[in-house]
């Protein structure tokens, strides 16, 4: 064979291989958030779609409604038919169904309900646009110059995007600006009107320190999780991207939060602000690789790159500890909600966001 063609084929060969570990190869990111510093970083500025990582947003805003005021904790929520046609966990609540305020923020963030991410931008913006708007201002100011929202839910739009990097930022930012509310994201279920919903966040239940703070899947960002961890006086916020599953997910977080605290705080090492997004990049879409035919391959390829866990291999994570659960009441209100939006039917539970 002639030699021009051996290297044609070998160059083409070396390309393939290297955008197939490009591809399952997904973004992470290890931040100390007292310092800021990057302590462990994997195509952290490179585009991602966010899943339900997106609440955090949705949190963040409510939040500084709430120290300015202009709402409360008491305050009912009211679920719209509007809300209430997201595809969601089954909360089993009805249109009219109201609790507070603080209730809805346990729903959205302990069991990722979409409805109550949609009937919260109601309640503190009047409509969702106006609260995506306020979203995406809010954005700007923390300097998140590699996302866009879309929704408060995450529930999948092309045009809805961040980077690993930008949810480090928005992870610091609730961790220092609301000290006060991080009780919203260590519940590991919640009961609704005695119907008990659990949290798909083992990391919150299995590593020593977490508090939380946001599990995220579609099919085409694979799993995604944002986790905040305290040990003594060390505060990190971990970030990974399109895991294949949720033991990959929990597992790689539990290894980049356990590879922060077993570090010393010596030396001057990247600042998490001086990362830059790559702002050409476009999220990559898992949808054929998670949730159709290729999935089964996939997954066996991801778990060689990511064992941990795994028969053979040790584990990050510990025993679980006994369910921190969330009481919820709802009740039945007279506010009006639009004919023209039907209940919505039960979704495949495989299809849900969470």
């Amino acid at each position: 064979m002639p030699y021009r063609l051996i290297s044609v084929r070998n160059a083409v060969a070396g390309l393939l291989i290297a955008i197939a570990s490009s591809a399952q190869a997904t973004p992470s990111l290890l931040v100390d958030a007292g310092s800021l510093q990057i302590l462990r970083s994997k195509d952290a500025g490179r585009a991602w779609y966010p899943a339900s990582t997106t609440k955090l947003m949705t949190a963040f805003v409510t939040f500084e409604q709430l120290r300015a005021g202009r709402i409360a904790l008491s305050q009912d929520v009211a679920f719209s038919r509007k809300a209430l046609a997201r595809e969601s966990v089954q909360s089993g609540l009805a249109p009219g169904s109201v609790m507070s305020l603080e209730d809805a923020l346990y729903a959205m963030l302990a069991v990722s309900a979409n409805e109550a991410a949609a009937a919260i931008a109601e309640t503190v913006a009047g409509n969702e646009a106006d609260f995506v708007a306020m979203m995406n201002d809010a954005a700007r100011r923390l300097g998140m110059n590699g996302t866009h929202f879309v929704n408060p839910d995450g529930l999948f739009d092309r045009r809805q995007v961040t980077t690993a990097r930008d949810l480090a930022l928005l992870g610091v930012a609730i961790d220092r600006n609301f000290p006060e509310y991080l009780r919203f994201f260590d519940r590991s279920e919640v009961s609704v009107d005695g119907r008990v919903l659990k949290s798909s966040d083992e990391v919150i239940r299995r590593f020593p320190g977490a508090i939380g703070l946001k599990t995220g899947f579609v099919c085409a960002s694979g799993r995604n999780l944002v986790s905040l961890a305290v040990r003594g006086e060390r505060r990190l916020v971990a970030v990974v991207l399109g895991a294949t599953t949720e033991k990959e997910r929990s597992e790689r977080i539990a290894q980049l939060l356990q590879s922060g605290f077993d570090r010393s705080d010596g030396g001057t090492r990247p600042a998490l602000l001086a990362l830059q997004n790559q702002k050409a990049s476009k999220p990559e879409d898992l949808r054929t690789r998670l949730c159709g035919s290729q999935a089964t391959a996939y997954e066996r390829r991801q778990r060689k790159l990511y064992p941990m866990g795994h028969a053979g291999h040790p584990s990050f994570l510990g025993a679980p500890a006994a369910p921190r659960t969330w009481k919820i009441r709802t009740r039945n209100s007279s506010v009006a909600t639009s004919p023209s939006s039907p209940t919505p039917a039960p979704r495949p539970q495989a299809l849900r966001q969470h």
